[in-house]
């Protein structure tokens, strides 16, 4: 057997009676599509039910599957206790999808258990689905901070590991569509709440699942959705399959996105080129990078060449042996060192002013910090270096300014300080940083230091090489 189905689903404590009190009856819509949801589940009768769900154990770089044979799990969070759950785990489908990464060195597993209780993101399918289904176990699945490239990987990892067991599988991928949608609602408005849940089912009602990638980290961040990369997972499983899609609803008048699809495989004929969106996007991206690489200038040259070399070799390059510009060996200045992988940060160190002779040992220290001692990554891995991102910032010297006016978060980065030496930096022209007081207000936050403290601003610019 393979995957049977795989269903986009919402995850809203009030659409359960118990939690809602008559509140529910606001998304009746969604309550409908859902119960189509369960029927059809129902009438696929399978062995095991896999959940993706935002709100289970998320790591920066690592995907949790709740290990165990067993999991509880209640409404009481929600003031409904007497809302309960019982469920198996199917360890052995659990067994060989972390195999399957094991052996792939994908960064899955059962490790790095925080929380057994089932969550809600969970529960409330599990709600739905249980009404009209006891049957099958339970794989329950977290999402993480790595790019969504990987989340679309563990979706072809569960594919396979489905295939070697020969189950009934369904999936369903739990997630709430954008939070800002209405004033009124619990995060309020922004521009690109309605946006992003137009595009989303547009998306997903055509099974264009490569467009997923398209996605913005910046734009989500803004519509402030939850299910993005739980969609991604399930979309990973159909990879190189033609699906047929319905999209049954979608609602907003809570001020959060809910949006209900179900998906089928069309035939069980061979796989179909045009829908290995993985491989066409790493193809893409392959390509990009290399033609980033012929453009880029020596700052950047030097950077790529220090972290390729002491990735590969551990040894630390001499910019002595090297035929660089005077600007490098000449003169003294602070840089920054960024690193990305398929649009997410890997790693970012630098210095605000000069601390080595010259700016290109400048560049090669921070270089190997950045791919190496970033202290919110692990050290970069050899087989990581061909899609690497990778940019060079030179500060210009910091200014003192009296106000926030003074600031442009395209050009001026910003130094936040205060008399005791905390000091927090951040670079201008930044994805997601639109206003000075967004700026400042990261700032602080990397520097330890709370509102009601007296702080000083500095700001800089910034020549970025790329």
């Amino acid at each position: 057997m393979s995957i049977l189905a795989t269903f986009m689903v919402p995850h809203p404590p009030l659409i359960v009676p118990a939690v809602g009190r008559g509140g529910e009856k606001q998304v009746e819509t969604t309550i409908r599509s859902y119960e189509k949801v369960a029927d059809e589940i129902a009438s696929l009768s399978p062995e095991t039910i896999v959940i993706t769900s935002p709100h289970s154990v998320i790591y920066s770089d690592y995907f949790h599957i709740s290990p165990g044979k067993h999991a509880k799990g209640s409404f009481a969070t929600f003031c409904a206790p007497e809302v309960k759950f019982s469920e198996d785990y199917d360890e052995d489908l659990v067994d060989k999808i972390t195999e399957i990464a094991y052996h792939e060195d994908f960064p899955c597993g059962t490790m790095g258990e925080q929380e057994k209780d089932l969550d809600h993101g969970t529960m409330v399918p599990l709600w739905f689905i249980r009404n009209k289904y006891k049957g099958g176990k339970i794989v329950r699945i977290g999402l993480s901070g790595l790019p969504l490239t990987d989340h679309y990987k563990l979706g072809t990892i569960i594919s396979r590991a489905v295939n070697a067991l020969d189950r009934k599988v369904v999936i369903v991928a739990s997630g709430d569509l954008s939070h800002k949608l209405q004033d009124y609602g619990p995060y309020g408005f922004s521009q690109e709440g309605p946006q992003y849940d137009e595009r989303i089912m547009d998306v997903m009602g055509r099974a264009s699942f490569g467009e997923l990638f398209d996605f913005d980290e910046s734009f989500c961040d803004k519509a402030a959705e939850c299910g993005h990369r739980s969609f991604v997972i399930m979309a990973g499983a159909w990879d190189g399959k033609k699906v047929r899609a319905t999209s049954f609803s979608h609602e907003d008048v809570t001020g959060v996105g809910y949006g209900i699809c179900s998906f089928y495989p069309e035939s069980d004929e061979g796989d179909d080129p045009e829908r290995k969106f993985l491989a066409i996007r790493l193809k893409e991206k392959e390509k990009e990078i290399e033609e980033q690489i012929k453009s880029s200038d020596e700052y950047v040259r030097l950077a790529r060449k220090t972290i390729e070399t002491y990735i590969k070799t551990g040894e630390k390059i001499r910019p002595t042996d090297l035929d660089l510009p005077s600007d490098l060996t000449d003169r003294r200045a602070g840089a920054f060192v960024s690193i990305h992988k398929q649009g997410m940060l890997r790693g970012c160190i630098g210095t605000i002013g000069p601390t080595m002779k010259n700016l290109a040992q400048e560049i090669v220290t921070n270089a190997i910090s950045a791919s190496t001692r970033d202290p919110r990554f692990d050290p970069i891995k050899e087989s990581e270096l061909p899609w690497l991102e990778i940019n060079v910032d030179v500060l210009g010297e910091p200014e003192n300014i009296d106000s926030i006016d003074q600031l442009d978060v395209k050009r001026y980065g910003v130094i936040v300080s205060t008399r005791d030496g905390r000091r927090g930096l951040l670079l201008p022209d930044l994805d997601g940083v639109d206003t000075p007081e967004e700026q400042v207000s990261i700032a602080m936050r990397k520097g330890g230091i709370q509102s009601h403290e007296k702080y000083f601003l500095q700001r800089f610019e910034v020549v970025r090489h790329v």
